[in-house]
């Protein structure tokens, strides 16, 4: 067995490591997302975690963890007989991005349970973390359909399968813990708004701190063993002191004071529900308790709220992370219940026991002031190169009707186009390839009854073979590329039509977002095209990268679309099965160079040729029109709209026009 990295070895990030202690002290608190750059020690200290977990009393060969002093009544595994337990280290359980749904829940063995009327249960992932942790790496990155099955288990503490019928039931009662690098994308507000806390993690710019992450790392690879020993007084002094709280923290006290300061809180930066208050109130609570107090002191409460709201203020993935502190601040001094409370205490010393240990304002940029350029008098950016016009700002985002790609695909589970996936409505049968996850019953019972009589089959019951199971095929939604190509040409660069372009593309990033896609954006000015930003889910990364847009210069159409089309070669390499929609912004012009209007015609012509699917938006204007962007939509095999009508209430016919022109 592998020895973890010590948890009191781990250099700094003082808030990652109080809001796991505080998890480990009162397990209702509800569990930690923690969202940082890659290589900030996110996963060891996650896995160091378990490590000074309490032990746990079992039921001796339960499988599924039952407490011997309350088992759980409807155990698969029981009835247990009383007396019998083993004590054992609490589990983490790791659940993998790519994991299927039996792995997660369980399987049941479907031919025995036909022809037997024996539920032959294997659990899964949700059984072996009950009373322990569930650790997701990349949580964002996890399917739907498992986030969805997470969820329910969160939220009743219990997992269910049922499969034609068959159904069985299970505790599972975990502390959620998941990691996530947010420029690979965003999670969906449902599962983001289960964890309990949130912890932002960036890698130190402090030269002494960099050197000590070194030094120990490097002895630990050297010696993991001898490292380990050097650091086990401190593990045991902080698994004591875990142990202390918890049975401390029934007696805590959360007077009216303090939870009206968490109600004002709350109601102050307008968070969804009554979560957050309940999240707050036990974190709170568990503050107090960490701390040796059974009072709860408006310290507790100040730093409560900066772990349990900031991701709960979010209304959409362009809003930037954080709290305003001294918005809270002034909240806590309105309502505090005495003179004793202070609303801006000491942090305490570095160290688990430590406070929130936030970063000063000099370590991370304040909203998004750090990925714009510096404002002019006008309130605009200034340019970031000679030859340039200034970057405009979006106009305010619309909502959008769907856009999707014509035909039956089988890509990633998402919310655009029309495939065929492992959830949605059965529409046939087939053989299953692999494992049965899906039984198509009916199927299964014709495949199996000509051979009833040749299988000997006396009883009531149906002889099943393997042969005869059939799974059932169904057809749902993916998840496609949209492609934005956008003209950042001079012939764009009127300020208030800029700022409509980029309202409409920041509205499409946002459709995108909700329909779980992955987006890209290449942009073309001046002599010739650039790859913005390639292939990610991260459309907030996307909103960024447009709106430091800059515009001006010749209009190199034929090179925005070249670059496009290297673009999706290289990501048809990567995910064959994820269909693309490219999204080409532009008024139609094409200058620069020799023959550039043929030149963009013969370009648009490979994607047709390749079968894409795509949609001009069309941003000429004024009273004299070319219909250029019309002519080019032709020659792509798309369709054309303008500005007007990628609203939702005015492109009702776009989707079936498409497809028109598609078939």
């Amino acid at each position: 067995m592998t020895t973890p990295f010590p948890f009191t070895a781990v250099v700094g990030q003082d808030d990652l490591r109080l809001a796991l202690l505080l998890n480990a002290v009162s397990p209702a608190v509800g569990g930690v997302l923690v969202r940082g750059e890659k290589g900030t020690a996110k996963s060891t200290a996650v896995r160091a975690l378990s490590a000074l977990m309490p032990t746990l009393d079992v039921v001796s060969g339960c499988r599924f963890s039952c407490a011997p002093g309350s088992p759980d009544p409807g155990c698969p595994d029981g009835p247990h007989e009383a007396g019998a337990f083993e004590t054992r280290a609490a589990r983490m359980v790791e659940l993998p991005v790519g994991a299927s749904e039996d792995r997660l829940v369980g399987a049941l063995d479907i031919e025995r349970a036909l022809s037997e009327g024996v539920k032959a249960f294997e659990p899964g992932l949700l059984a072996d973390a009950h009373r322990g942790i569930l650790y997701v790496d990349e949580v964002n990155l996890l399917h739907d359909h498992l986030v969805d099955l997470l969820l329910d288990a969160a939220a009743m503490g219990a997992s269910y399968v049922e499969r034609e019928g068959v159904s069985v039931r299970h505790a599972a009662r975990f502390l959620l813990v998941g990691t996530m690098n947010p420029e690979e994308g965003e999670l969906r507000p449902q599962l983001l708004d289960r964890f309990g806390l949130t912890v932002e993690v960036a890698a130190s710019r402090e030269p002494d701190q960099r050197v000590e992450v070194v030094r120990r790392r490097l002895a630990y690879d050297d010696d993991p063993g001898g490292f380990a020993a050097r650091w086990a007084e401190e593990e045991a002094a902080v698994r004591a002191r875990i142990i202390a709280a918890r049975e401390l923290l029934p007696s805590v006290r959360l007077g009216d004071g303090a939870l009206r300061q968490i109600a004002a809180t709350c109601a102050a930066f307008e968070v969804d529900g009554m979560r957050a208050d309940i999240v707050m109130a036990r974190t709170a609570t568990a503050l107090a308790a960490w701390a040796g107090r059974t009072d709860v002191l408006a310290e507790d409460v100040r730093q409560a709220a900066l772990l349990a709201l900031p991701h709960r203020r979010r209304r959409n993935p362009f809003d930037a992370p954080g709290l305003d502190e001294d918005k809270l601040d002034e909240t806590l001094e309105e309502f505090g219940g005495s003179d004793d409370d202070d609303p801006d205490p000491d942090p305490g010393p570095d160290g688990p026991g430590g406070g929130g240990g936030q970063p000063e304002p000099d370590d991370a940029p304040q909203g998004d002031a750090a990925a714009r350029p510096e404002a002019g008098e006008d309130g605009q950016p200034q340019p970031s190169g000679a030859g340039e016009q200034s970057a405009v700002r979006a106009s305010e985002p619309f909502r959008t009707k769907a856009l999707s790609v014509p035909g039956l695909g089988e890509g990633a589970a998402g919310r655009r186009s029309r495939a065929r996936t492992e959830h949605g409505r059965t529409t046939g049968a087939r053989r299953p390839r692999g494992a049965l996850t899906k039984l198509h019953l009916a199927a299964t019972v014709q495949a199996a009854a000509p051979h009833q009589r040749a299988r000997g089959r006396s009883g009531p019951g149906l002889v099943v073979r393997r042969d005869d199971l059939r799974q059932a095929t169904r057809e749902g939604r993916e998840g496609n590329l949209v492609l934005f190509v956008v003209d950042a040409s001079g012939s764009m660069a009127a300020r208030q039509r800029m700022s409509a372009v980029k309202g409409a593309v920041l509205s499409l990033l946002l459709d995108a977002y909700q329909r779980r896609d992955k987006v890209g954006l290449v942009t073309f000015r001046g002599s010739g095209a650039d790859v913005a930003l390639p292939p990610t889910s991260s459309v907030d990364a996307a909103a960024a990268r447009l709106e430091t847009l800059p515009t001006g210069g010749r209009t190199p159409l034929s090179a925005g679309l070249l670059r496009a089309h290297d673009v999706l070669r290289v990501e048809r390499l990567r995910d064959p099965a994820r269909r693309p929609l490219v999204v080409l912004v532009t008024d139609g012009r094409a200058t620069g160079g020799p023959e550039p209007v043929a030149l963009a015609g013969r370009a648009a012509r490979l994607f047709a040729a390749d079968g894409v699917a795509s949609v001009v938006v069309d941003c000429e204007s004024g009273p004299v029109r070319l219909g250029l962007a019309g002519q080019l939509a032709g020659e792509l095999g798309g369709t054309a709209v303008t500005l007007d009508e990628l609203r939702a209430d005015s492109i009702a016919g776009l989707v079936k026009d498409v497809q028109r022109r598609a078939a």
